[in-house]
């Protein structure tokens, strides 16, 4: 007799009854269910108690590695968007057709040094700003001052040359300049350095002088002829002693650096085909946690290298993803800077 029909008699005995056949099915069949869901809460906690069977072999391990992600920052801002090169005119226009309506005396009295100079470079700029092309603030066309698509006056580089011929222009050149002992004498303008330097145009990849607007990455190529980060074995050091070492290691002494922190940003695992033997441990691959710094100046010298280093180059993101291998590269790239 099962444990339905015992309860099914009990409760008959007690209600001094007989139980409809539907109520008794129902009364049977919750029972079977409650039986069973107990059976089975009883077997997972009995399960819970069983430990765990190791499923790898003590000896079995990964080799872990330092890396160290070395940049350069950016030095320049970056270059102007079209959009915001003719919105920082139409700004400068602006600001100019406001200021005309102000007379000259508000900010020069009559007849000084300083008026005679502005009606001097007035007459021959025809504007009180050069480098944002002639504009007039008076008479009917004063409103047409729009800049066309692809006009120079919108353009950086015609900007920056206007301001340097303006600064240069001292309001003299129309007239007779004295000479001998009263010749006047101007002072050397410095002019701003190119944003593109002698390396962009070389391709120079070993050098910190390029690619200016873009952080750029130490790569070196291992004795295995593969481009990496410099990286190294852990050698009884944390990680943050051993990036330091790798540096010094890999580049020489000859560089300032600083190790950002002491957290890794990232790590890479790479599987060997066969296991290999390190001691008394066979290792199964290799896992490369990466430590973030920057260099400050000095550079890569890779004739004492410790490392067993063929080459380096300095690259930005998208250069450095041509030239490691592409499980590499997924393990990497989101530790690195767009720009």
């Amino acid at each position: 007799m099962n444990a339905g029909q015992q309860m099914t008699r009990r409760l008959a005995s007690r209600a001094g009854q007989s139980i409809c056949r539907s109520c008794r099915d129902s009364i049977s069949r919750n029972t079977y269910a409650t039986a069973a869901a107990a059976a089975v809460q009883t077997e997972d906690q009995l399960a819970q108690h069983i430990p765990p069977v190791a499923q790898a072999s003590p000896s079995t391990s990964y080799a872990v590695n330092a890396g160290v992600v070395l940049s350069r920052p950016p030095q320049i801002t970056r270059d102007l968007h079209p959009f915001e090169a003719a919105f920082f005119l139409y700004q400068r226009r602006l600001n100019e057709r406001l200021a005309l309506p102000f007379t000259r005396y508000f900010y020069f009295k009559k007849r000084t040094a300083a008026d005679l100079e502005w009606k001097r470079k007035m007459k021959q700029r025809l504007t009180p700003a050069r480098d944002i092309g002639r504009y007039q603030g008076y008479g009917d066309e004063a409103w047409n001052d729009e800049v066309l698509i692809g006009a120079k006056e919108s353009d950086f580089e015609h900007q920056v040359g206007k301001l340097l011929e303006d600064v240069e222009r001292s309001g003299l050149e129309d007239a007779s300049e004295p000479t001998g002992a009263h010749k006047i004498e101007r002072e050397p303008v410095d002019r701003p350095m190119p944003r593109v330097t002698e390396a962009d145009e070389k391709n120079d990849t070993k050098s910190l002088n390029r690619a200016l607007q873009r952080t750029l990455y130490l790569l070196v190529k291992n004795k295995e002829g593969q481009w990496q980060f410099p990286q190294d074995r852990l050698k009884d050091e944390h990680l943050h002693g051993a990036a330091s070492r790798i540096i010094t290691h890999a580049g020489g002494v000859n560089m300032n650096t600083w190790l950002v922190g002491h957290t890794p940003i990232g790590h890479y695992q790479l599987d060997y085909p066969e296991a290999r033997t390190s001691g008394d441990l066979k290792e199964h691959g290799a896992k490369t946690f990466f430590l973030k710094a920057r260099i400050m100046a000095g550079q890569v010298n890779l004739k004492e290298n410790k490392l067993g280093l063929q080459d380096f180059k300095w690259l930005a993101k998208d250069e450095l993803r041509k030239e490691v291998d592409g499980s590499y590269w997924r393990s990497i790239k989101n530790m690195l800077a767009e720009r």
